[in-house]
């Protein structure tokens, strides 16, 4: 699979996977405070990264069934035999040290080797993937303490070469204070034994924020940060250093949704695109409730919008127009594909054109152009049967527009219709205080006949407050990491990334909690 730079593959970020996908081993510090997933992105990277047979997860932490009660998709054969407890394999060091070791070249020997590779090395002449893992560095480490659990994972990986590896241990602190070693020693022993000399990834994850001074030893540093959002949890991923790999993006928002790790969100500017043409299908709507076209959107609300209300929408100085249409699209053609019609005032930015281009791939041409009616306030003039030339009328023969609209999109059989207001135009092109007069006047026929109310809110509108106090429900949708996002104040819910549906695509949206 290839992925675009700033962007994700199975959750994680295309950065660290390519990173980790290089020739040669690389080494990669995760550090962050208590509770913000560092646990749960090293055994992402163990089955997105890993291969079977030839990566492990070493836990000093917790024991491996405390691990599969906590993360239950570990269980698979496959993924049980990537983790590897720390107290397992001290006893089956202690069994094997009772059986014949591997043979091993005497001491003398392996200087020998080693000289002869340094040489080489330097000479650019050593050819050839590594066959045997260096232990230059554990060696000396173990004449101070015996590491019956690190010496069996030396030992798992010399048994892979030349394949290469990816260890994951969690944690640093875990094994330097069980062994009393200093934690920038022991992060050298395994850069120069396993990444350097034997081709080995190895994912260090650090129980604190800080890596005290060890940064420069490892090839990058990932940190992870938790904070509240309005009274929200939200989680960041920095990537810090990434060695000669171009980081396309910085940070991510990050969910722990389902106990799978998982950064959100497309590149910066590059909201998905439409990934299929093909006709909508309704989403059926409930009793009393318009489906929103979106599954997950209908459960947050109980149902979908309620028949005859007045939704606001406040988006952020930061959300595109494609940002917070991917939520919006889904509604418009769930009404068009029903027979059911729209009228939208568009917001500044927005594009007739654009909006009809877009549903059109969805829903026939005849569909859109007869129950769609967009009134544009700046044109005196227009050859298009959806766009409404307001800039030419008066204010009764604006009125009369504005009815014979209505009954456009109501059709012969007279069916609620969907009413989508950019409160911004009105205030731009009106003030604030008649604005609100044509909002209240606006948002009861909407409730008095049971149509469908959208009304989108701009930062900086006068008018905000006094709209908000109408409205049914009220959400926000802002940008974390170039991630869009939704949560709802009226009523109150988590914070949701809206993405596409990973199986239908656009313009088909999911909402995924960001826990």
């Amino acid at each position: 699979m290839t992925a675009s730079e700033g962007s994700t593959v199975g959750g994680v970020p295309t950065e660290v996977i390519t990173f980790l996908s290089g020739k040669g081993g690389r080494s990669l510090i995760i550090k962050g405070g208590a509770g913000t997933g560092k646990t749960t992105f090293g055994l992402e990277l163990l089955e997105r990264v890993g291969q079977p047979n030839r990566s492990y997860y070493l836990s000093t932490r917790i024991g491996d069934e405390a691990l599969f009660r906590q993360f239950p998709w570990l269980r698979t054969s496959e993924m049980r035999t990537r983790v590897l407890d720390a107290a397992k394999l001290f006893l089956d060091a202690i069994q094997a040290s009772t059986r014949s070791r591997d043979i091993e070249l005497p001491e003398v020997e392996q200087k020998k080797v080693r000289a002869g590779r340094e040489v080489l090395a330097s000479f650019g002449q050593e050819r050839g993937p590594p066959t045997r893992v260096d232990r230059t560095h554990l060696t000396a480490l173990l004449k101070r303490s015996p590491m019956p659990e690190v010496e069996n994972v030396y030992q798992r990986i010399e048994r892979a070469l030349p394949e290469k590896s990816l260890l994951v241990i969690d944690s640093l602190e875990g094994v330097t204070h069980k062994y009393g070693l200093e934690m920038e020693e022991f992060v050298m022993a395994l850069q120069k034994d396993l990444v350097e000399a034997s081709s080995t990834d190895v994912v260090m994850i650090l129980e604190k924020p800080e890596a005290g001074g060890i940064e420069y030893l490892v090839d990058g540093l990932i940190s992870i940060q938790r904070e509240e959002l309005d009274e929200r949890r939200v989680r960041h991923l920095r990537l810090e250093k990434l060695r000669a790999t171009n980081i396309g993006r910085a940070r991510y928002a990050v969910t722990l949704d389902g106990g799978r790790f998982q950064a959100l969100g497309n590149a910066a500017g590059a909201p998905a695109a439409a990934t299929t043409n093909s006709p909508w299908k309704p989403v059926a709507d409930a009793e009393k409730y318009y489906s929103t076209g979106v599954p997950d959107f209908d459960k947050l609300l109980g149902g979908g919008f309620r028949r005859g209300s007045f939704n606001a929408f406040e988006v952020d100085v930061n959300v595109g127009v494609d940002d917070y249409y991917m939520l919006f699209t889904p509604t418009f053609l769930n009404f068009l594909s029903q027979g059911r019609g729209i009228i939208a005032v568009l917001a500044a930015g927005e594009s007739p054109d654009k909006l009809r281009d877009t549903l059109v791939r969805h829903v026939s041409t005849n569909q859109f152009d007869t129950r769609v009616r967009i009134p544009d306030y700046s044109a005196n003039e227009t050859e298009e049967p959806y766009i409404l030339p307001m800039g030419r009328y008066g204010r009764e023969e604006a009125a009369k527009a504005m009815v014979a609209a209505e009954r456009a999109v109501a059709g012969p059989d007279r069916k609620p219709f969907l009413e989508y207001m950019a409160f911004d135009t009105f205030e731009s092109l009106m003030g604030d205080q008649v604005a609100i007069r044509m909002y209240f006047q606006g948002v009861s026929r909407t409730k008095h006949v049971g149509n469908l109310g959208i009304g989108l809110l701009k930062p900086g509108l006068l008018v905000s407050s006094e709209i908000l106090n109408m409205m049914d429900s009220y959400f926000r949708i802002i940008n974390i990491d170039s991630a869009t996002c939704i949560y709802g104040i009226r009523p109150r819910t988590t914070i949701y990334a809206i993405s596409p549906d990973p199986e239908k695509g656009a313009p088909h949206a999911t909402l995924i909690p960001i826990v």
